[in-house]
């Protein structure tokens, strides 16, 4: 018995000391929950009340740009920007209010705004004015779309006359204000002035999300002249706004949009900084925010020597000037433009791209390279090279087939003849060397099947004959893309088939499709190459931004020389052709003879002549070529386009190639 008294008397003891352990336990919970409560209550409530991180991303500055010989071309100049950052709460009715205040501070562009810009301004300032001008019949029928859309079209003329020029520089800073996200810098004004900075810094409590922020903006070297021939960099275009977004840009970002700028946007275009806010459920930031640097895009080594372009673009410009001012009364006076492409046959590289056009309201002379590439012609007989090649090709002539050159008589009265006639026989060489049209005509007629002795078909395929002079053509990059490493390019104007004998003869002296005149430099660089079509290229190199000033940054890739095709074709046909080109600039009978024979660089060429309009004499001057002719390092294409009188064309070609000679003589590479 007594053992089983001690055994339950255990028992409740080991009750009592797990209860005592259980109530311990609670009364630790309770005290912490009511700490956590009490105590910390507000902090962990401000801890509920953040959401997720928001990034902002800032540009970096973009890539530099060099020449050949590595001089800076397009660089990047520090600036300060005005930008304005709003928050998720900040109303339309806000930003308009600090668009006013800042209008008066500061001086902005208006160019870009547009007339819709300033629709939806006026309603924004007249909303119960224009809803009036809408019946509720028509309220009725229309959803939101479709109700908005009318009130714009019941905005008049008028109304918007109605807008003062302050008015009109507060949209154009609400516009931008508008077009960024909450959160992310949106730059007002690039390029603010000192007193500018100095009066907002002034002000800037009563401007909120307004901050100066340092910035860089495209700089030129050799002068803002020269930003066509690299390209402009502005905000992204509305057109390409959905393109870029889904590449990961934002609405606000800076981006090339045109030649090389635009071509090479990834490379160019650096690595963003960004700036990590965390904000409470009303969108408000929450502390300071975290900013992690970027990094400035990548470099480019360009093929372009900026020293000859500078001087074949002077080039252009005295022949134009000399044009226009000599000869009898106003015999050039619709001469506007003129455009030169010189390029190593060998590798493709581009070593000058120039155009100047003429503006007649202002006098000026401006640069237009995009003319080489955007801009086709008819390009007249500096295409006879690629003719002869195909009736060689075609067997339609053999390098000793010869023509008499004498006007061509048809059976209904027409008469065809050469520019310089009474050239008697003459083999191929002889017809590049003079020019002769008939000889390109008897081509022309031999591939289209005509019997010119008996005046009629023997085999009818004049379409034959189109399809292979197209062809034919487009093997030496006429009338297709050359490849180059641009946004977009011209191909030329493809004139059609026709079944008249006539025009397939129009078609082989270049009096029938047009050409770009970077279509020409390729085409002539072919014959050049011996039949190698080299794709056409401006860039040279990529390189990571330098870190030391002066020197050049790690080699990051280098283009390598792409051959687009060959043509095949016996070397001796080529030759012919090489003969006829040297012929050109130094024979008897040489279109181009005056002003090349006796120049020690050796050049090889073809000269063309296109009639626009044969009432007013208009026509276009062109010439093709290369130097040396026996071991070609450079080839050229000279455009002029509506000329009456005198050889613009071989003038701007002969100073061209001088000034590349000249350059390599002094010690500047070119190649």
């Amino acid at each position: 018995m007594t053992k089983e008294k001690k055994k339950k008397n255990h028992v409740p003891i080991r009750l009592n000391a797990l209860f005592l352990a259980v109530f311990f336990l609670f009364s630790i919970l309770i005290f912490r929950l009511g700490y956590v409560q009490i105590v910390q209550g507000e902090e962990y409530q401000r801890s509920a009340d953040k959401k997720d991180n928001v990034t902002a991303r800032l540009d970096a500055p973009r890539g530099k740009m060099m020449d050949t010989e590595n001089r800076v071309v397009v660089d990047n100049k520090p600036v300060y920007s005005i930008t304005y950052t709003r928050t998720q709460k900040t109303s339309a009715e806000d930003r308009e209010a600090i668009a006013e205040k800042l209008a008066g501070y500061i001086k902005k562009d208006t160019k870009n705004v547009t007339e819709r810009d300033k629709k939806d301004y006026f309603i924004f300032l007249h909303q119960k004015e224009v809803e009036s001008r809408i019946s509720p019949a028509e309220k009725k029928q229309l959803n939101d779309d479709q109700y908005y859309k009318l009130m714009l079209d019941r905005i008049t003329k008028k109304d918007l006359d109605s807008f003062t020029s302050h008015q009109i520089e507060v949209l154009a800073i609400k516009r931008e204000m508008d077009s960024g996200y909450a959160l992310t810098p949106q730059r007002i004004k690039i390029g603010a002035t000192q007193k500018e900075i100095a009066t907002i810094s002034e002000h800037l409590s009563e401007l909120p999300g307004i901050d100066i922020k340092p910035d860089a903006k495209r700089d030129y070297p050799y002068g803002d002249t020269f930003k066509a021939l690299f390209g402009q960099v502005k905000q992204i275009p509305s057109s390409k706004m959905d393109f870029y977004l889904s590449r990961g840009n934002e609405r606000n970002d800076l981006v090339g949009t045109s030649f090389l700028e635009e071509q090479y946007e990834s490379l160019l275009r650096g690595k963003k900084s960004s700036v990590k806010y965390v904000t409470d459920k009303a969108g408000n930031p929450v502390g300071e925010p975290v900013e992690v640097e970027g990094s400035r895009g990548k470099d480019l080594t360009l093929t372009v020597n900026m020293e000859l372009q500078q001087k074949v673009e002077d080039v252009i410009e005295k022949a134009m000037k000399k044009a226009k001012s000599g000869g009898s009364a106003y015999a050039n006076r619709d001469l506007t433009e003129a455009y030169v492409v010189m390029m190593n046959p060998e590798n493709g590289e581009i070593l000058s791209m120039a155009g100047k056009k003429y503006d007649k309201k202002t006098g000026q002379y401006k640069n237009a390279p995009f003319g080489t590439v955007y801009n086709s012609f008819e390009m007249g007989s500096a295409v006879k090279g690629a003719t002869v090649l195909t009736g060689l090709q075609q067997g339609a002539i053999t390098p000793a087939t010869h023509f008499y050159d004498a006007p061509l008589v048809f059976g209904d009265g027409r008469k065809m003849k050469s520019a310089h006639s009474g050239l008697g026989s003459i083999g191929p060489v002889e017809a590049l060397e003079a020019s002769s049209n008939v000889y390109m005509w008897h081509v022309a007629m031999k591939l289209a099947g005509y019997d010119y002795s008996h005046k009629r078909f023997i085999d009818h395929h004049v379409d034959e004959a189109f399809r292979v002079l197209r062809d034919s053509y487009s093997q030496f990059g006429l009338g297709v893309p050359t490849g180059i490493d641009l946004p977009s390019e011209a191909t030329g104007y493809n004139t059609g088939m026709s079944d008249q004998l006539a025009q397939a003869m129009f078609f082989a002296i270049g009096q029938f499709d047009t050409y770009t005149p970077l279509q020409m430099a390729q085409y002539v660089s072919t014959i050049a190459n011996n039949g190698y079509r080299m794709q056409p290229h401006l860039l040279k190199e990529v390189r990571e931004p330098s870190t030391q000033p002066g020197k050049l940054g790690k080699l990051d890739y280098k283009f390598e020389p792409h051959i687009m095709n060959k043509i095949e074709m016996k070397q001796e046909y080529l030759d012919v052709v090489h003969q006829g080109f040297r012929e050109v600039m130094v024979g008897s009978h040489g279109t181009a003879a005056a002003y090349f024979k006796n120049k020690s660089y050796q050049p090889a060429g073809k000269t063309g002549t296109a009639q626009v309009d044969v009432k007013s004499g208009l026509n276009n001057k062109t010439l093709v070529g290369y130097a040396p002719y026996d071991n070609p390092e450079v080839s050229f294409a000279v455009v002029v386009p509506k000329v009456r009188e005198g050889s613009i064309n071989l003038e701007i070609g002969a100073g061209a190639l001088d000034a590349y000679f000249k350059l390599k003589k002094d010690g500047n590479k070119t190649k």
